[in-house]
């Protein structure tokens, strides 16, 4: 360091490069979400959104999950796997455009939580519903999730309600939890459709509600007029639903 009158200039140090690292999941995500479209764009919004995460080997031993009964929600630290699927979705971008500023002001990736990151990790807080013990590995059972069918799992740590909820922490671009946006009604064959499946899937009828409330549509689209019909994928099935303004009908509930 040369100190010099009025002023401080600093020799930097020359750039080591860092090294790279590789990382085994501990787990797999068996969701109701079998397609990226329609996923909350956060943890927490939809309950009725569950899945189930598998420990894989090594990490499968039982004791692994000694105590965790004793916490109500959990972290955790996954793969956006269908990002590194996609080449041009892993190309680094400084700026990304979130869908809560409507699909076309830009901020920092590190401002944001795109799945379209440096490196695609990303981090989850769901709720811990049960654990099974007994299953031929053990199994998490978790709900308001949102989290694709097939993600890999990183790691797996307790929500600490003390340190992790800071009730006046700021929340930048999006300080609030997003509204409802549409109203959702359905059609006579989709409505008998869901009561039919209401043994196997209890919540279903809910959790499209909670999902079409939240206009899964892509915010650069929602004032597209040109397409008013779309489709997501639950569990084994292709939900078909249409938009006029602000109203959602549930056409029909096919089989995927």
């Amino acid at each position: 360091m040369n100190i010099c009158r009025n002023s401080i200039s600093v020799t930097p140090k020359p750039y080591h490069k860092m090294e790279a690292y590789t990382f085994q999941p501990i787990g797999i995500i068996h969701s109701c979400f079998k397609e990226k479209f329609a996923i909350p764009r956060q943890p927490g919004l939809v309950k009725e959104a569950t899945a189930t995460l598998e420990l894989l080997a090594p990490f499968n031993n039982v004791e692994t999950l000694d105590g965790i009964d004793d916490f109500s929600h959990l972290w955790i630290s996954f793969v956006f796997h269908e990002a590194i699927k996609n080449k041009a979705e892993t190309n680094f971008k400084a700026k990304v455009r979130p869908p809560r500023l409507g699909g076309n002001q830009r901020v920092g990736v590190f401002a944001s939580r795109s799945m379209f990151r440096p490196n695609p990790i990303g981090l989850s807080v769901v709720e811990l519903c049960r654990v099974d013990r007994n299953a031929a590995t053990p199994t998490l059972h978790l709900a308001g999730v949102d989290l694709l069918d097939g993600t890999p799992v990183l790691d797996i740590k307790p929500y600490l309600g003390y340190v992790d909820a800071i009730p006046d922490a700021r929340s930048g671009f999006a300080p609030m939890a997003p509204q409802k946006k549409l109203d959702v009604n359905w059609t006579e064959t989709a409505k008998q459709a869901c009561q039919n499946l209401k043994d196997i899937y209890p919540e279903l009828e809910q959790l499209i509600i909670h999902l079409i409330e939240l206009d899964p549509r892509p915010a650069y689209q929602n004032k597209n007029t040109s397409k008013t019909e779309y489709g997501m994928a639950l569990y084994e099935f292709n939900i078909r639903w249409a938009v006029d303004d602000v109203r959602a009908k549930v056409l029909s509930i096919l089989p995927g």
